[in-house]
């Protein structure tokens, strides 16, 4: 079928023959997470050689890269050595929390497209310039207390902690009374990139929602909403997304009370060409935005989105990030948030603490038609730690079918019955599966 052809042709990152000539062209991807394999698998699709650096234990990345750097994204001045040692035409981050900074730093230092100038990136990276941000454009955000309020215990419980600069869902704690709170504030500085800690109003019983724009030419152009579900308590797994079901059951909501102010927000700030994301929840028909990023949230989304709308946000990124003008993505990118009528779902697995004894399922998986991407995020041996975040997610299935309930129930329980990840003992380590009763919600 049509469908079937193109998903084949999105699964290889080939995808639509693109006009311009990028042929020899070097892009170093600051990051090398399994997410950021789409984009090097579009790189070199279009004839670009592609540099990484800071890989994890993503073999996959090892084994597409055409060249490794052993710098981590925070080491400005190996990444910045090596670049003046070593011709490159561009420098992208795709995904990674630590590099949106960097990124900015590094093109404005050699010349190269940037998400944004120094100020844009700071207040689309440090929460407490976002909110106030948020405020002057009339945007909900969650409220917060101070350590003044700790100290006079004026504090509703339960309440969120967090980093104000952060990456990915490390140094999030629920509290409950005091004592927790008194840790929670500790240990968010800890991890905190700038030694400073938030608290906010514990909104996990709200709907949690995020979207995705992309700024072409100074005009933001909103192509993704999304519902997230969390995991569960028992789990330990309360502040981690499980699943990410779109396009959003609030999405009318979204566009009828928020859209445009977001929009003047972006325009506001004079973002040029760049991909920014927010979460936020739904609190009645009003959204509170708690979380902003100047980059592609880490996710395989885009993949499930070129087969959905033809347009391919991997190749454009690259494009952008060499130099290319992507005035003509614009026309591509309005109105596609709702995916040609299409739904689709990211299932975001975990497992329980212990070290993974056996992996198997993902080729079969990577089989079933409606299956965009498959990517495997820890391995035979990897450790799975206590920590109640991304270090407990094992892999990601993105699905991609027709606004049919009972199909994507049969596809999502198909999935997760082909999937096994036992420990060194044999026993099962899946936990916080996603309950296939919410496609029906929709």
């Amino acid at each position: 079928s049509r469908f079937h052809s193109y998903l084949c042709r999105c699964r290889t990152g080939m995808g639509i023959k693109m006009t311009c000539n990028l042929n020899g062209k070097r892009l170093l991807v600051l990051g090398g997470a399994v997410q950021c394999c789409k984009v090097v698998e579009a790189a070199k699709s279009l004839g670009v050689y592609t540099i990484v650096t800071d890989i994890d234990a993503s073999l996959p990345m090892r084994a597409s890269a055409d060249e490794i750097l052993p710098y981590s994204v925070k080491d400005m001045d190996g990444i910045s050595q090596w670049c003046e040692q070593n011709h490159v035409d561009g420098i992208m981050n795709l995904c990674i929390d630590a590099a949106q900074k960097v990124q900015e730093q590094l093109c404005s230092k050699f010349g190269f497209p940037s998400y944004g100038n120094a100020e844009q990136v700071f207040c689309l990276t440090n929460k407490e310039a976002f909110k106030r941000t948020c405020a002057e454009y009339g945007i909900d955000t969650i409220p917060k207390y101070t350590e003044d309020d700790v100290d006079k215990d004026a504090v509703e419980y339960p309440v969120l902690v967090k980093p104000a600069e952060s990456s990915g869902s490390r140094g999030l704690t629920i509290c409950r009374n005091q004592e927790e709170l008194a840790a929670a504030i500790k240990e968010a500085k800890q991890t905190s990139n700038n030694g400073k800690a938030i608290i906010e109003k514990y909104m996990g019983d709200y709907p949690d929602f995020t979207m995705s724009y992309f700024v072409i030419d100074g005009e933001p152009y909103l192509y993704c909403t999304h519902d997230r579900y969390l995991g569960r308590r028992e789990d330990g797994l309360d502040r981690q997304c499980v699943c990410q079901y779109g396009p959003s059951m609030y999405l009318d909501v979204y566009l009828r009370n928020v859209d445009e102010k977001v929009k003047n927000m972006l325009r506001g700030l004079g973002l040029k060409n760049a991909p920014v994301f927010f979460q936020g929840f739904f609190d009645g028909d009003k959204l509170r935005v708690y979380d902003p990023g100047i980059r592609f949230p880490g996710t395989e989304y885009e993949t499930a989105y070129c087969t959905a709308t033809g347009t391919d946000l991997m190749k454009m990124i690259v494009k952008y990030a060499l130099g290319e003008n992507i005035s003509d993505y614009a026309q591509k990118l309005n109105g596609s948030y709702r995916l040609n009528g299409m739904r689709t779902a990211s299932l975001l697995i975990d497992c329980r603490p212990g070290r993974i004894g056996e992996y198997k399922g993902l080729d079969e998986i990577r089989l079933i038609p409606q299956v965009t991407r498959a990517s495997q995020k820890a391995f035979v041996g990897s450790v799975i730690p206590p920590s109640g975040d991304v270090k407990q997610r094992v892999c990601e299935v993105t699905i991609l079918c027709q606004d049919d309930p009972a199909q994507m129930e049969s596809i999502i329980r198909k999935v997760q019955s082909l999937l096994q990840v036992n420990d060194e003992h044999g026993e099962n380590m899946l936990i916080s599966l996603f309950d296939t009763k919410h496609v029906y919600e929709y």
